[in-house]
């Protein structure tokens, strides 16, 4: 099930967006890492595969730096599934990039952790370096919760390994 989900979730983020985009201007990026890196207990630890989309001909300049949305999704080891969509920023010294990112979106918990609430926000630091033309190499720390807007609110750290790729 999970592979048939990342497939599903690939080919429809590719759907999707390329009515949007032009030719050659497909930025994807697949990751893996670990879900709930700080969990006390470790009864919630699992793994996180996924897919995230960027259209690099919507970066918009602006006095606060180059910004772009972001569409994507990740599968926990215990079936547990976050999509989302958001805003990410990029910042760049020389082959070093700087991507914050801000992504609300919606959690299932499958057999995984409860957050508290179907919405959940995303709020993301990844360092990227460049290793060849349009290929890119990162490590990215994210926190999920949701606001104290559900019934509870625990919350997940995750880290994750990112390979980019600009089609």
């Amino acid at each position: 099930m999970k592979f048939n989900f990342l497939v599903f979730l690939a080919l429809l983020t590719f759907t999707l967006n390329s009515s949007l985009a032009d030719e050659g201007s497909k930025d994807i990026s697949f990751y893996a890492g670990t879900f709930d890196v700080i969990d006390k207990e470790g009864d919630d630890q699992t793994s996180l595969f996924g897919i995230e989309h960027r259209n690099p001909t919507l970066f918009r300049d602006t006095f606060l730096g180059k910004f772009s949305p972001v569409t994507g999704g990740f599968m926990t080891g215990d079936s547990s599934v976050y999509l989302y969509t958001g805003v990410e920023g990029q910042y760049g010294i020389g082959p070093l990039k700087i991507l914050p990112s801000f992504t609300p979106g919606v959690y299932e918990k499958g057999d995984g952790k409860d957050l508290g609430n179907v919405l959940e926000f995303k709020s993301e630091i990844k360092l990227g370096f460049d290793i060849f033309e349009n290929s890119q190499i990162g490590y990215s720390y994210s926190h999920i919760s949701n606001n104290n807007w559900g019934d509870t609110n625990p919350g997940t750290d995750n880290q994750q390994i990112t390979f980019s790729k600009n089609f």
